[in-house]
């Protein structure tokens, strides 16, 4: 590993020298965490352009994004072990400095580095982006981190689990509160830890082949045990594979590729011409249905709120030289009708004229906490009262603008039941031209999948190895 060979002796307190020996994936990971806290970055967009900067490609750069996810996702455990190893509040510690401190914690409690390469690169580190005296102070704190497991750590550290095990799970797998307690409420007291415990698990990176345009046979990795369209890639980047460049596949989680496939499995009455996708962005959902849709000889209309997500959903939606099916470079693909920038809420459509919507709404996200290491921390339990008036909005639009006998999936990357079964019944109870579907039989072969309603699906990362996604179909009355 990368961070094998730049194990070595205690730094000198020269800064000089310390600047000179500054580990490039270590300082490309503490620049990360500075844009996610100061800028509310999101990981996955700034990191790529981080790697570029500082030159670095395979191992080292899969040791930065390790480094970087995996700090931020146990942020709160390495919290509590360095504030029990600190002789004052964490508030008072300069927040590049703990920053930093949160990036040796990670070495030493998580990942196959040797200690003194970890506290070593660490000091360094801080000696060079800090001052001389923030490294001395950084070692002594991380030599005391050094000196437990984590598992011993987790004891030491959390309330028990016995007398308070919402706390408990808080800190041992480092999730808000107010995060454990809903996904307590979605999952069940018997499954809450597995769940939080996959929550912590690095995501496989998985393809999907857009049927049509591309094999699963063609893509490397082993097939994904759910979607028919998706392989888990072994290793590499993705951006490499033939058939990702041409755009004939993508990256795409298999919950995701699930809701598409859903969206297109559900039963409608009549003619099945006009797809809409409501909530497109980035693009992901949309490419997969325009495939299936084009195979159907259906159109696909994907429609986006904000103007930058709907460039995104653009790219997604053309194809490039050398993809099947022909076209010129950036033309749109098979079964695409178009992209709009449009506010789904009053979508700019006329009534009655689609066929088969899909409404992946806006969320919480913590369905993905996975491969959006950052979410857990960001969102508040404030932003649910908005995100669920939203989602009602958005669907109710959406059965405005399906015909009678038409469908409309919902879909959420989020388990939360008032995201999830709340948005649904409040609908269902406000509307007289809607009932609910049985999607039970849309995703046959996926085990343990039931949802908070009866006929509604949902997915779970401890249970599926995918993102908890989860889908309610609504139709039309005729």
């Amino acid at each position: 590993m990368a961070d094998r060979r730049r194990g070595g002796p205690q730094p000198t307190a020269r800064p000089s020298r310390a600047r000179s020996r500054v580990d490039p994936a270590r300082l490309a990971a503490l620049e990360v965490l500075k844009a996610v806290r100061l800028d509310d970055a999101y990981t996955n967009l700034v990191l790529p352009s981080v790697l570029r900067q500082h030159g670095l490609a395979g191992r080292d750069a899969a040791f930065t994004t390790e480094l970087v996810s995996g700090t931020l996702r146990r942020r709160a455990t390495y919290d509590a072990v360095l504030a029990a190893c600190v002789d004052r509040p964490l508030s008072k510690v300069e927040a590049k400095v703990l920053d930093a401190l949160r990036l040796g914690a990670h070495q030493l409690l998580s990942m196959r580095v040797p200690p003194h390469a970890a506290i070593s690169t660490t000091v360094d580190l801080v000696r060079a982006k800090v001052s001389s005296g923030a490294g001395g102070f950084s070692n002594a704190v991380l030599r005391r981190v050094a000196q437990h497991s984590l598992e011993e750590w987790v004891a030491r550290v959390a309330p028990s689990r016995d007398e308070s095990p919402t706390k408990h799970a808080a800190v041992a797998y480092s999730h808000p509160l107010w995060v454990v307690e809903e996904l307590r409420s979605a999952v069940g007291s018997e499954e809450l830890e597995a769940l939080l415990a996959a929550d912590n698990e690095p995501p496989r990176v998985t393809l999907v082949a857009r049927p049509g345009r591309a094999t699963r046979d063609e893509l490397p990795g082993e097939p994904t045990p759910w979607s028919p369209y998706g392989v888990v890639l072994p290793g590499g980047d993705p951006g490499e594979v033939p058939a990702v460049a041409e755009g004939r596949a993508g990256v795409q989680d298999e919950g995701s590729q699930l809701v598409a496939v859903a969206a297109a499995a559900a039963p409608i009455a009549g003619r099945d011409q006009r797809w809409l996708d409501l909530c497109a962005g980035p693009g992901g959902k949309s490419a997969l249905l325009a495939a299936l849709a084009a195979e159907r000889g259906a159109g696909l209309v994907a429609s986006e709120r904000q103007e930058h997500r709907a460039r995104l959903v653009a790219r997604a939606l053309r194809t490039r030289s050398g993809a099947a099916g022909g076209g010129a470079a950036g033309a749109l693909a098979d079964g695409v009708l178009g992209v709009v920038t449009a506010d789904g809420t009053v979508p700019p459509y006329r009534p009655d004229f689609f066929d088969r919507v899909l409404v992946d709404a806006p969320c919480t996200g913590l369905g993905a906490l996975r491969r959006r290491p950052e979410a857990r921390w960001r969102r508040r339990v404030d932003d649910l009262l908005g995100l669920v008036l939203l989602q009602r909005r958005l669907l109710s639009g959406a059965l405005d603008v399906t015909r009678p006998g038409g469908m409309v999936l919902y879909s959420t990357c989020s388990p939360v039941l008032s995201e999830t079964r709340g948005v649904v019944e409040s609908v269902l109870g406000s509307r007289s031209d809607v009932e609910l579907a049985d999607a039970s039989g849309l995703l046959p072969g996926v085990p343990d999948c039931a949802g908070p309603l009866p006929g509604t699906l949902q997915l779970w990362p401890h249970r599926h190895g995918t993102d908890a996604m989860f889908l309610a179909v609504l139709c039309r009355k005729g």
